[in-house]
């Protein structure tokens, strides 16, 4: 085997490994949202908590990828916002 047949072969493993993990991580996703919706939360804490799915995936940030101190806080900030809003569980009732 030449060495531009084995990249070809690695780079089709770390291609699949990527994908997979990918899914896996599509799959944690919708479960999620399904999670939230039948929390009963407000539309408002989801969309943060999406914002901040998305800006954890988008290329751009407010500080260089190697410090993810911005990613962290982003989703920190939208696990509160959710954490506030979720509905009260309901109380004893009175007679």
């Amino acid at each position: 085997m030449d060495s531009t047949t084995a990249l070809l072969v690695i780079g089709a493993v770390v291609a699949a490994v990527l994908l997979a993990v990918a899914l896996g991580l599509l799959v944690r996703l919708v479960r999620a949202r399904r999670t939230l919706r039948r929390a009963g939360l407000p539309t408002g804490p989801r969309w943060v908590f999406w914002g901040a799915v998305a800006y954890l995936l988008l290329p751009t940030d407010l500080l260089p990828d190697p410090v993810y101190l911005d990613d962290i806080a982003v989703l920190l900030l939208a696990l509160r916002s959710l954490r506030a809003a979720r509905p009260l569980p309901p109380g004893p009732t009175e007679r």
